[in-house]
């Protein structure tokens, strides 16, 4: 361990595995945003703390249990001419759900029915925002973990390098949920997001690898158009209260 603390190449691959584990953890944060946006505060706090601390504790236990994990990514079946491993069918069945929630979403969003006609349990909508948080926690800590074991061989290292990233994340993930919550049109775009990752995971549980630089980049284009977008929009609006306050007429 103290080795380890004197070591310039140990504490360049926690910087570099720290970095990754951010990067990663990006859909982790989006997706809790969107999903807790939907329940009223206190609640949608207390879900994004749960959220997040369910992704730490998933990280860290998957690393206790490394050699089950390296197992994860042996073929168990051939369908054809493709082999498949458990973690290839996680990933599948992660991106699937991610797409059909996300498209879900989607879907309300442009049919405006929410808060329409029935009330809605607010024990009950956080129950099921915690539940697919944890599905989702799942899917993105395995994808995690396994590119942890590939970049170094160093329990200590991965295991500082998740708990940094962890901490990372809930530091950003009020900002962004509050962010989501104050302009809605960044929302539909998160979503488009999520089916964005979604189908790369997928395409990942196929043997079709995207890079995620490619994916990465698209959302970062996408978000600064978006940003451009919320700036003229309070340009507008700062222009039209100038206005009326210009035209007004003078109390008496």
């Amino acid at each position: 361990m103290i080795e380890l603390l004197t070591s310039p190449e140990a504490w360049a691959a926690l910087v570099t595995l720290t970095v990754l584990e951010v990067i990663l953890g990006i859909d982790n944060v989006i997706f809790i945003s969107v999903l807790v946006s939907r329940i009223p505060e206190p609640q949608a706090t207390r879900a994004r703390q749960i959220g997040l601390a369910l992704a730490l504790i998933f990280r860290i236990a998957l690393l206790s249990v490394l050699y089950w994990i390296i197992g994860l990514t042996k073929p168990v079946f051939t369908a054809y001419g493709n082999a498949f491993s458990w973690r290839d069918i996680i990933l599948i069945g992660g991106g699937a759900f991610l797409i059909a929630k996300a498209t879900h979403e989607i879907h309300s969003e442009v049919e405006a029915r929410e808060g329409h006609g029935k009330e809605v349990d607010p024990a009950n909508a956080f129950f099921w925002v915690i539940m697919q948080i944890i599905v989702i926690d799942m899917v993105f800590s395995l994808d995690s973990i396994i590119t942890a074991i590939g970049m170094s061989q160093d329990i200590e290292i991965m295991v500082a390098a998740v708990i940094i990233a962890c901490f990372l994340m809930y530091v950003s993930s009020g900002p962004v949920a509050n962010f989501v919550l104050k302009y809605p049109t960044t929302k539909m775009l998160a979503l488009a997001f999520l089916v964005l990752i979604g189908v790369a995971l997928v395409a990942d549980g196929f043997q079709q690898h995207i890079p995620r630089g490619y994916i990465y980049f698209a959302i970062a284009f996408a978000m600064a158009v978006e940003a451009f977008n919320i700036l003229a929009y309070r340009n507008r609006r700062k222009a039209k209260q100038a206005a009326g306050s210009s035209t007004s007429p003078p109390s008496s």
